[in-house]
């Protein structure tokens, strides 16, 4: 009987996300820090011109497009959304293509200046890469999360590119979302800070807090 080696396992994630890497559009290498504050910043930016968040993945990384929807809505107060209703998708897959699901509703959705999050542990989804273009296509600004290879052509694609340097679905999916929560507990902290100093810059002094 072979025995799961939790500890084991735990070290094998610890390890990855330290191994992290990001990189810009044009392939330099950026510190782990200095691409998610980036990655804050596009976000928090891209809310305060009123531009949405579309986020795009299959299965796993559907789930985890999902999930960080919901905090960018919730905890940041941002407007985001996925494209995983199964009417939608079966409809675009029978009468179109699997490779279309993303590419078609971004054609519909996406406006200048909104950021695309695309998430794809392979890196190689064509739905993916497809609906990666199609953004690119309307001046969309984009931020990848992908692993396995290091060649991987999503990775090749985005503003800003986030690679995890593992061929472990779990591991990947599982650092990818500790990623995207890295990204959106920041930027929730940052835009409710701002938002208090904006109240407390409204409260009027007292003429006593002078005497």
């Amino acid at each position: 009987m072979i025995k799961p080696q939790a500890s084991a396992y735990f070290q094998d994630l610890s390890e990855l996300l330290l191994q992290a890497q990001a990189t810009g559009h044009d392939g330099a290498r950026l510190s782990l820090d200095e691409g998610l504050n980036r990655a804050v910043e596009m976000m928090l930016d891209a809310g305060a011109a009123a531009r949405k968040i579309i986020l795009i993945g299959n299965g796993g990384s559907a789930a985890i497009a999902s999930h960080i929807q919901n905090d960018l809505c919730k905890g940041v107060g941002l407007r985001a959304l996925v494209f995983n209703e199964q009417p939608l998708l079966t409809a675009l897959s029978n009468d179109i293509g699997y490779g279309c699901v993303f590419e078609h509703p971004i054609e519909l959705w996406a406006n200048a200046g909104d950021l695309l999050l695309a998430i794809s542990s392979s890196g190689q989804s064509e739905n993916i890469l497809r609906g990666v273009k199609a953004a690119l296509a309307r001046d969309c600004h984009v931020i990848t999360l992908s692993g396995f290879k290091a060649d991987n052509q999503l990775r090749q694609l985005g503003s800003l590119n986030f690679y995890l340097p593992s061929e472990v679905y779990g591991l990947v999916e599982t650092a990818h979302l500790a990623l995207a929560h890295c990204i959106t507990d920041n930027a929730m902290h940052l835009r409710r800070a701002a938002a208090a100093e904006v109240i407390q810059a409204e409260v009027p002094v007292r003429e006593e807090e002078y005497v």
